[in-house]
């Protein structure tokens, strides 16, 4: 027998041929958005899916996003699955009405007799010397909005089977791309893609024993460098969880490594106050007060509006922030 090796895949593609084997297996999964048909969307997520499934199931849209989302839970409560796409994080503001007002409300409202089968793919976060308003780390807003899923990958292999998770949920899914991963390559075969864990679970990438980092999306191989630099340099072995699914959190697994660690530092590029370290640092710290050594502390970008592409290097999170962080966390002389 001939064991064909995994060719390195990027994210990007590995969205693609989630959208494509959905589209394939069911005819209720529908794609619209601006510019997915022709141009194949502005990453090129779904280049050649018109082609091939026709401009009915991957469907150009006017250039508004409230009413993108508005006819997408139509579509939804009529038994179909839509998908739709956002251009850039902060493009997704005008459709937040809706959102709120019905996406996340519609299954609550009946008392659970109609369910929403409805994706919300939005690429996110910044890295990619993008202006303001393509850069924008919005999941706080969504995180704090009852009735949605928050799903954001940071691998190719979590890439294809999260969002095909998120397609086959009857809950409505916010599904964060972080963009500047979507070029990152992983060898995995994309014919036959490697089981992930489901939605609500996060996955320790490194296991450590002298501190966690807690972080999801774009900010996984930052954390990832940072723990190995601290192998290196200063003797730390750093455990980092990347929790995959912001809603619902998985306390079980997080408070788990933090446990044994003693303690934690969240990482994410979104502002720091009120954000979504925020919420974590409060869920590890009521979980697992008697074990903590030291204060949860967050690393994250600034309480400023994202700032113009020259100066996003001093406002994203990098190791040496990371790596004074945790020499912040009370260790003992």
């Amino acid at each position: 027998m001939t064991i064909t090796a995994a060719r390195p895949a990027s994210l990007a593609e590995a969205l693609r041929r989630a959208l494509r084997d959905a589209l394939a297996e069911d005819p209720a999964v529908h794609l619209l958005g601006e510019d997915i048909g022709t141009l194949g969307g502005v990453f090129r997520i779904t280049d050649g899916l018109a082609a091939e499934f026709g401009p009915e199931r991957c469907a150009d849209t006017p250039l508004a996003e409230a009413g993108i989302l508005g006819t997408a839970t139509g579509m939804a409560m009529y038994g179909l699955r839509p998908v739709v796409e956002m251009q850039f994080d902060a493009f997704a503001y005008p459709a937040f009405e809706q959102l709120v007002s019905h996406v996340a409300r519609m299954r609550n409202r009946t008392r659970g007799a109609m369910p929403l089968p409805l994706t919300i793919r939005i690429p996110y976060g910044g890295g990619i010397g993008g202006v303001e308003h393509h850069s924008d780390s919005s999941e706080a807003y969504y995180m704090a909005t009852p009735g949605l899923h928050v799903v954001t990958p940071a691998t190719v292999a979590d890439a294809y089977g999260l969002l095909r998770q998120a397609i086959a949920s009857d809950d409505p899914v916010v599904f964060l791309e972080p963009k500047r991963l979507y070029w990152s390559k992983e060898a995995v075969d994309l014919d036959a893609p490697p089981p992930v864990p489901p939605l609500g679970r996060a996955v320790v990438r490194r296991p450590g024993t002298s501190a966690t980092l807690l972080t999801y999306g774009p900010s996984l191989p930052l954390c990832l460098a940072a723990a190995e630099e601290a192998a290196r340099t200063r003797g730390w072995d750093l455990g980092v969880v990347d929790l995959r699914t912001l809603v619902p959190f998985d306390d079980a697994t997080v408070c788990a490594e933090v446990r044994r660690t003693g303690r934690a530092v969240v990482v994410h590029e979104a502002t720091g106050f009120a954000g979504p370290g925020a919420e974590i640092a409060a869920r590890v710290t009521e979980r697992c007060f008697h074990h903590l050594a030291a204060p949860v502390l967050r690393v994250t970008g600034h309480d400023i509006p994202y700032p113009p592409p020259l100066l996003e290097r001093h406002h994203l999170p990098d190791t040496a922030r990371v790596l004074d962080a945790v020499a912040r966390l009370q260790w003992e002389e």
